[in-house]
């Protein structure tokens, strides 16, 4: 069983940075892709980025240009680099390994 911990989210002002981390445990963590996936109330989750074991990355196109994920498999840790932030990134934010197993959620605000 993986277990999935995210940390790093708070209230920031638009315009701001933020970096999310995603801690995982229980599975082999370099041989598997990570995601970084985003909910707002009322909508669907959406997938924000993801980066396979080898370290290619994909992006929604909202957030292509000021977020970067990238990944420590020494650490078992995900991240996410969230640059230029705007109010319609408020979201809970939770990392997955392709939606197997999810995090708890971060909450990132970002206030106009």
């Amino acid at each position: 069983q993986v277990q999935l911990v995210e940390s790093g989210g708070g209230l920031v002002q638009a315009g701001g940075s933020l970096r999310l981390s995603c801690a995982a445990s229980g599975s082999i963590f370099s041989l598997r892709a990570m995601g970084w996936y985003r909910q707002a109330p009322g909508t669907q989750r959406e997938l924000v980025a993801e980066i396979t074991s080898g370290g290619g990355t994909t992006y929604a196109g909202s957030v292509k240009g000021r977020f970067i994920i990238s990944r420590d498999n020494s650490k078992n840790t995900v991240y996410l680099q969230m640059n230029s932030l705007k109010p319609e990134d408020t979201a809970v934010y939770y990392c997955s390994n392709r939606g197997t197993y999810w995090g708890q959620g971060t909450q990132v605000t970002v206030s106009s």
